[in-house]
């Protein structure tokens, strides 16, 4: 499965759209810039069929190490969960299926 980087969805994002790279390169940043910024916060994200990010508390608890077998407290923490949208889901399961819906123009926030 290949990676792709956020230079590689700049550039494909700058060509699909007639757009500057720079310009799109700035506006994909800020847009990471402020999901951070709100998960920080303790925010939930959601942006319709994509997929929800939400901060979760995580209890401490007793972990084991597996070469020693010795016992080391992890203390509770905060995480980040995403819970996959309906067009994520989709995609995921017939991959040509995204093509389509994004093509018809569904502009949902």
């Amino acid at each position: 499965m290949p990676t792709i980087t956020k230079k590689e969805l700049i550039d494909r994002i700058a060509e699909s759209t007639d757009q500057k790279r720079v310009v799109v390169k700035k506006t994909i940043q800020s847009f990471l810039d402020q999901v951070i910024l709100e998960l920080g916060r303790g925010n939930r994200l959601e942006f319709r069929d994509f997929g929800v990010f939400e901060i979760r508390e995580r209890k401490p608890r007793t972990a084991q190490n597996p070469k020693t077998l010795e016992r080391v407290p992890v203390p509770a923490k905060r995480v980040v969960k995403f819970k996959v949208g309906r067009l994520m889901q989709q995609s995921i399961e017939d991959p040509t299926q995204i093509v389509s819906d994004a093509a018809s123009g569904s502009d949902d926030e």
